[in-house]
């Protein structure tokens, strides 16, 4: 019945399923990818603040608190070794009533249990000797958090996969994965011909269409599987420089991490991102100019100096969010033989913010899973 047999199929170029592709390779396996666009990181992964983030705001023992903290390290290191740009700027998350006082000690505990031992608490006047023109009650340096060039990065994934025997295969949508006979097949759309791939192991890490396709996998357990939860971030730009080197972040919100500061490797600022509630993963990414007034209006709790006319339109993303029985789940998903029965198959879902900054802690985890020994859920 098969068009092509591979050892490994990996679904999705995106930032992690090139990293979990470029590990297999490097392990010994023969790994093909399966991306449905033209080219590699062409949704979420090109459509981020493309922040390291130290694993500051997660629950401990969660595993996006693990894998961040763990990828982090590894993924400086990475980018040390291979020329891609990264910048240590620090961040600096900032409270604006006595509430976000709280909020913003509760986040430097959480760190701290986490193993994110570099946090230091700055009172108002020492938080505005780094950056003049911030406004806050106090803030929560971090100085390990930084930027990364996530487009060098991914093209340094996709080398590495290649250098090791990988291949990717563009323009080629998985609509099916038939898991209840071996090997695994999947069905697969190739530029409008049908054909389909068998393979021993498969890697489910499509991004905004990895909960559909775990959906759509045959002979899988599905009483553990979460719902897509699709929810829209928009950002806008700063229009002329900036006055801060450090990116700034508010106190949390629910659904995100706050309208914040972010900076590119060029010195560019933009805003955001904000939460709005998404209906697909094929949701419009045109920002909505009338949006801007609540950036102006959270931008100001911390920087007052934000003038009429300075943000300007840019560019949104999608978060894969997921839920369970309509609750949000916070946590990432990566679900492996152990949790859904199949031998040699994960599913990688939920995988939204810090997902960059863990690609490489979670191509470790997608390997554990794979082991027929992992017992970890």
């Amino acid at each position: 019945m098969s068009d092509l047999h591979s050892q490994t199929v990996v679904v999705g170029a995106g930032v992690v399923g090139l990293a979990c592709a470029a590990a297999l390779a490097k392990a010994g396996r023969e790994v093909l990818m399966l991306e449905r666009n033209q080219g590699i990181g062409e949704e979420v992964s090109s459509r981020n603040s493309e922040v390291i983030h130290a694993g500051i705001y997660y629950p401990p023992g969660s595993l996006k608190a693990e894998l961040c903290v763990r990828g982090k390290h590894r993924l400086y290191q990475y980018c040390e070794e291979r020329g891609i740009a990264t910048r240590r700027l620090g961040k600096l998350i900032v409270a604006a009533s006595e509430d976000e006082l709280e909020t913003i000690e509760r986040l430097r505990r959480r760190g701290l249990e986490n193993g994110v031992s570099d946090l230091q608490w700055l009172s108002s006047k020492e938080a505005r000797t780094l950056e003049p023109e911030l406004v806050c009650l106090g803030a929560l340096y971090s100085p390990s958090t930084g930027i990364v060039d996530s487009h060098g990065l991914m093209l340094g994934l996709q080398a590495d996969l290649e250098a090791n025997g990988g291949q990717i295969c563009f323009l080629s949508d998985v609509h099916l994965i038939r898991a209840d006979q071996s090997p695994i097949a999947l069905e697969v759309n190739n530029q409008g011909k049908a054909l389909w791939v068998e393979a021993n192991e498969v890697v489910n890490s499509a991004g905004l269409g990895a909960v559909d396709l775990a959906h759509h996998t045959l002979g899988l357990k599905t009483e553990k599987l979460p719902e897509a939860k699709f929810s829209k971030g928009n950002y806008f730009r700063l229009n002329g420089k900036t006055p801060f080197s450090r990116l700034i972040y508010p106190a949390p919100v629910p659904g995100g991490l706050g309208i914040h500061l972010a900076l590119d490797l060029s010195g560019n600022a933009r805003f955001g991102p904000d939460v709005e509630k998404a209906c697909g993963a094929h949701e419009s990414l045109k920002v909505d100019p009338s949006r801007v007034k609540d950036f102006y209006r959270s931008i100001r709790r911390y920087w007052p100096g934000l003038k009429p006319g300075m943000l300007s339109p840019d560019y949104a993303g999608i978060r894969p969010k997921i839920s369970v029985s309509g609750s949000a789940q916070t946590d990432f998903k990566i679900l492996g033989p152990g949790d859904h029965g199949v031998p040699g198959m994960v599913h990688c879902l939920g995988i939204e913010s810090p997902g960059l900054t863990s690609c490489l802690a979670i191509a470790d985890e997608v390997i554990n899973r794979l082991t027929p020994d992992a017992s970890k859920s």
